[in-house]
């Protein structure tokens, strides 16, 4: 393995652990993946904009979990990742149904390297129609 290549190959695998948790309402490991100024903010194709910080995006995995709901599509696209030592960036696309109907995500991350991890510290999600 490359090791100039470690920090992309570590960023990829905590979002591909981002994914599983998330689709799986795993919110032990969101825990530990979400920064605690974890920073959501989310605009749909009408511009309704919605701004979460990490209590509350957990919240939303923890009640589709309490729900019963079935896991979420796992499909993702990742479509750029740069990472240096100490920060990284992810823009990937997913289609999920966070909401009332599956939609096509593109998700721009950003992620800081604290406490010997990759910590997601700010998601901006532009969904859109999935057509």
């Amino acid at each position: 393995m490359n090791t100039e290549n470690q920090p992309l190959i570590e960023v990829k695998k905590t979002i591909e652990r981002l994914i599983e948790a998330g689709t799986s309402f795993d919110v032990e490991e969101l825990e530990s993946i979400y920064h605690d100024n974890l920073q959501v903010i989310m605009i749909d194709d009408k511009g309704q904009l919605m701004n979460a910080d990490k209590a509350t995006f957990k919240n939303l995995f923890q009640m589709k979990r309490d729900n019963g709901e079935a896991p979420l599509n796992t499909w993702a696209e990742f479509n750029h990742i740069e990472a240096d030592e100490q920060k990284a960036h992810v823009l990937i696309t997913r289609k999920v149904k966070l909401t009332e109907e599956e939609r096509k995500l593109v998700l721009s991350i950003d992620l800081v390297r604290e406490d010997n991890r990759w910590q997601v510290t700010r998601e901006v999600i532009f969904s859109q129609p999935i057509n």
